[in-house]
């Protein structure tokens, strides 16, 4: 029996697996607000009373870099240790993983009805996968084959530096670099980036602000869904969201462009996260595919690498749980 779990800094899903039976056929499941635990062994312990079953593995997803089996929380104030999960839980083994790791061992196991295509290209056998995920924050990760499977890597490029390709995201990098110092690419390239990409076009005069906007993102604790709301379904009425979003896009197009290169992903490139599932439709046009292409002498391969969002909502657990068969089955 294996316990897998996604962690985030919002909800956390966790479920039950039953090695013969697979990790897309949890016995049972739920999710849990995070921010109602101190830790997470006392949610885990909260979960298993309430099933009732015992398990004998343990395997999380977390948002954050996991060294020598340990990893803190990116928007949790909770230190993950395998040791202190192991003897807490009373378990054979506690793994932690990188959250973006999670999703890259679900990748070689989805199915049509898991992903929309973007650009089919020309997939080479076993070559390099890459997996680029804007939510909250930005993760990056990657599949190599190893000779017999894909083994998946995790990274921190969301981290790395944001590099401009265009005039407006030149003034953009200037305008961050002012607040910041040091600007990641995932300052623009997240939910937490949105509002940067939306306070700068903004006070650059580009771009008026409705009054009613304003107020609304006055009152709201997160003003990213108001943006992409309103430039997804009242384009008319506000220009300032729809060249934010469309900032966005060309940003996130760029960014998957500068992954796909550094890992040579003749394989596919794979984007997850909850902003590409929400935004869908903004792939239809252009921008993103002209972003992701714009890489010089090398436009001709760029043009041949598959490109698919991920759209089954609950990758991460299934990667956890894939992992944990892989590591124990």
């Amino acid at each position: 029996m294996l316990l897998a779990g996604d962690v985030g800094g919002t909800k956390t899903d966790v479920a039950i697996y039953a090695f013969e039976r697979g990790p897309r056929q949890p016995l049972v499941e739920a999710t849990f607000a995070s921010a109602e635990y101190p830790s997470l062994e006392t949610m885990v312990l909260h979960f298993l009373e309430q099933t009732g079953l015992q398990i004998d593995q343990a395997i999380f997803g977390v948002a954050g870099a996991v060294v020598n089996g340990q990893a803190q929380g990116t928007n949790l104030p909770w230190l993950m240790q395998e040791s202190q999960l192991q003897q807490v839980l009373g378990l054979q083994a506690v793994r932690l993983i990188n959250d973006l790791e999670a999703i890259a061992s679900a990748v070689p196991y989805l199915k049509d009805e898991d992903r929309h295509t973007i650009n089919t290209g020309v997939p080479v056998p076993h070559g390099t996968i890459a997996i680029i995920a804007p939510g909250t924050g930005l993760g990056e990760a990657f599949l190599g084959w190893d000779g017999t499977h894909y083994r998946a890597y995790p990274s921190e490029g969301g981290h790395a530096d944001f590099a401009p390709s265009r005039p407006v995201e030149i003034g953009l990098l200037k305008y961050l670099m002012d607040q910041f110092g040091h600007v990641s690419v995932e300052r623009v390239c997240s939910g937490k980036g949105i509002p940067n990409i939306y306070a700068y076009l903004r006070e650059s005069g580009r771009l008026d602000e409705p009054d009613w906007l304003r107020d609304q993102l006055a009152a709201a604790d997160d003003p990213t869904p108001i943006i992409v709301n309103t430039a997804l379904t009242r384009p008319a009425e506000s220009a300032l969201c729809v060249a934010t979003l469309d900032t966005f896009v060309s940003i996130l197009g760029a960014e998957a462009g500068n992954l796909a290169l550094k890992v040579l992903a003749t394989g596919g490139v794979y984007l997850g996260g909850g902003i590409p599932l929400r935004i869908l439709h903004s792939f239809e046009q252009p921008r993103f595919l002209d972003a992701f292409r714009s890489k010089g002498r090398l436009e001709h391969l760029m043009r041949d690498m598959p490109i698919h969002i991920i759209t089954n909502p609950k990758v991460g657990l299934m990667g956890a749980a894939y992992r944990g068969m892989d590591l124990w089955g």
